[in-house]
């Protein structure tokens, strides 16, 4: 057992929750679940599985997750943070454990891991989905959230960070439906992070580990800065072309398509919605 508190934030996950939990068991000493009112079995799940569970109203996942880590009144020396859809295998599991143990008293303080997604229960392996990483294990009182309405990323207040070598694994048991409405309710989060970004310019990315950083740089110095729509467009090209997400036949074309074409275009809508509203004084 890895002295190592995870944190999972939860709302109607009740067909996730279990398969998550069993994969971090053998690795934490505690499991947190931060739940946000679910109306399914999600806290029952999780309470049967051995998790601490609290309820907390959601405004962002910051918020949840800032919650979390104080409610949990955090003991261990490092920190998992784990979404209900994520789950570590065998490797991943162990090396977490191993690289926790080794860095245990050294300067790295946030350890990077890399997901293999899983989209229509297909592997998504091109399109530049695969590795997706993210900084997701990170020493307590070393890392804090950012306070974002979307694309929060964990940061370092000291110290450096490393990636892991071996796969988790991001698989969401719901369907399309589900996806679409998720990434409508994003799409609504994103524009609100457009918007600071516009009038406040406070993007540096300094914090964020390289890959999150380069991300958030190309997102707000180059994708924004291109034509309304046509940027839509040219993502999907360069995700199904250039990244050569076609190899991954029809559930790669869908998910390149809908990212694009639905929630991209949408995050464009609708900051055309209000940037439109503004202009009229509405």
């Amino acid at each position: 057992m890895t002295d190592l508190t995870a944190i999972i934030l939860t709302k109607n996950e009740e067909l996730n929750i279990r398969d998550c939990i069993t994969s971090i068991q053998d690795l934490a000493k505690r499991i947190i679940v931060i739940d946000s009112y679910s109306q399914d079995k999600t806290k029952e799940i999780a309470e049967g599985m051995g998790a601490e569970v609290y309820q907390h109203e959601f405004q962002t996942h910051a918020k949840q997750f800032l919650f979390g880590l104080d409610k949990a009144d955090i003991k261990t020396k490092w920190v998992l943070r784990i979404d209900a859809d994520e789950r570590l295998t065998d490797k991943s599991r162990k090396e977490i454990q191993e690289l926790c143990e080794k860095h245990a008293e050294t300067d790295v303080n946030g350890i990077v891991l890399r997901f293999e997604v899983t989209f229509l229960g297909k592997k998504l392996r091109h399109g530049g989905i695969y590795p997706f990483k993210k900084l997701l294990v990170f020493k307590y009182g070393k890392g804090t959230i950012e306070d974002r309405n979307m694309d929060e990323h964990i940061i370092l207040l000291e110290g450096k960070s490393i990636e892991a070598k071996e796969d988790c694994e991001h698989h969401d048991f719901k369907d399309l439906t589900f996806f679409v409405n998720k990434h409508n309710w994003y799409s609504s989060k994103e524009v609100k992070d457009y918007i600071l970004h516009k009038e406040l310019g406070n993007e540096s990315g300094k914090e964020l580990d390289k890959s999150a950083s380069l991300k958030r740089f190309i997102k707000f110095h180059i994708y924004y800065r291109l034509p309304m729509g046509m940027r839509a467009h040219l993502y999907y090209l360069y995700r199904y072309y250039f990244k050569m997400g076609f190899l991954d036949g029809k559930e790669g074309k869908i998910y390149a398509f809908l990212q694009a074409y639905w929630y991209r275009y949408l995050v464009d809508a609708k900051i055309y919605e209000y940037e439109k509203s503004n202009l009229n004084g509405n």
